[in-house]
């Protein structure tokens, strides 16, 4: 099934549960996507199973979703197809292709094979672009013919969390953006979408925490069974 398939299965097809991915941080589901026939399975993420984040506004999901938009326009086939949807079993959420890993190799099990250099630069390359802040080892998967880059959705932080490496030289990072020509334009609409108001809610949650930190630390301090003073609660 290719990608265009892929997405109109995953956009339309019925949902069904079929199982939570074990030691998912944000209750990622297996879900069976069914379409005229079709079948497929995906990871259904849906927000409702968010665990909050400090740094991060509500709405993961639509990380994901761009991160896969951002692929796309780079042409670098790094992120297996992503929609998002409104209709899900638990609300809305994205949902992405499922990929069978053989649930061993990770990013340190498989850098050292030369044939994957390629790909992983490409990643680092990607990472940067879309200022990626969570790039774990078990982000990286291996169906048995290629890797897949999973678990996209801390992207797109207003703050810089990739820097570039020492080597580098002024201005690359626009080069990498603009390698495959006005990626900035291509890219806006589904960015803009997935990310929302993103520097108003982020202002307002770190203004709202730390009125509630100034509050916690001013409170009279208890005694703890030991006896030792700690501060108020």
């Amino acid at each position: 099934m290719n990608r265009d398939e892929q997405q109109t299965l995953l956009l339309k097809g019925s949902i069904e549960v079929e199982g939570r991915v074990v030691a998912s941080s944000n209750q990622a589901l297996l879900v069976t996507v069914s379409l005229d026939g079709l079948e497929g399975q995906a990871c259904y993420k849906a927000e409702a199973g968010e665990r909050p984040l400090w740094d991060f506004p509500d709405g993961l999901w639509r990380r994901e979703v761009a991160a896969y938009e951002l692929d796309v326009a780079l042409e670098t086939g790094l992120v297996h197809t992503t929609v998002g949807r409104e209709d899900g079993p638990f609300g809305v959420g994205s949902l992405q292709w499922w990929v069978d890993d053989n649930e061993e190799d990770h990013y340190f099990t498989l850098r050292e094979h030369p044939q994957f250099h390629d790909w992983f630069a490409a990643l680092a390359a990607f990472d940067v672009v879309a200022n990626n802040a969570d790039r774990k080892a078990g982000h990286v998967i291996y169906d048995g013919e290629r890797c897949w880059a999973i678990d996209n959705g801390l992207c797109f932080h207003e703050q810089t969390n990739c820097a570039p490496s020492s080597g580098s030289t002024p201005g690359s990072t626009s080069t990498v953006i603009c390698s495959s020509g006005s990626i900035a334009s291509r890219t806006a609409t589904p960015v803009t979408w997935a990310t929302g108001s993103i520097q108003s809610s982020w202002r307002s949650r770190r203004v709202a925490r730390a009125d509630w930190w100034r509050t916690r630390r001013t409170r009279s301090p208890t005694k703890t069974r030991t006896g030792r003073r700690t501060p108020g609660r």
